[in-house]
């Protein structure tokens, strides 16, 4: 089973047991984490997509560590110009584990005695 699911305006296809690399979370190590904005969930042939996102649909994760990537450098040049800028920057990220995929079944609503006599 794997699920669609949002987080930190990015779209990350996962499915239960995944190690992922997120965008700074601001939970600590060691807790749960619940996405809620699930865009799609499905096994096989079976697929379930949401309107925007599923409303009876969880993925739930716990945060292993929190650190900083490999540094980016970011050069600019202008040849003949004598300019030159040289810069770097180090993304923070969450390290998750996809702990469980869930997914609750929509239930019927009951018919009252009026709407059952109809």
């Amino acid at each position: 089973m794997y699920a669609v699911f949002k987080s930190g305006g990015k779209q990350y296809r996962v499915s239960k047991g995944e190690k992922l690399k997120l965008e700074k979370l601001g939970t600590e190590v060691g807790k749960k984490v619940v996405f809620e904005e699930i865009l799609s969930i499905g096994e096989g042939s079976k697929i379930n997509i949401g309107t925007p996102y599923l409303v009876n649909a969880t993925v739930e994760a716990k945060v292993l560590e929190e650190g900083k990537g490999k540094k980016i450098e970011v050069v600019k040049f202008k040849r003949r110009k004598n300019y030159k800028r040289n810069f770097g920057h180090r993304q923070i990220y969450s390290l998750i584990e996809i702990t469980a995929i869930n997914l609750k079944k929509k239930t019927a609503p009951k018919k009252t005695k009026q709407q059952a006599e109809k």
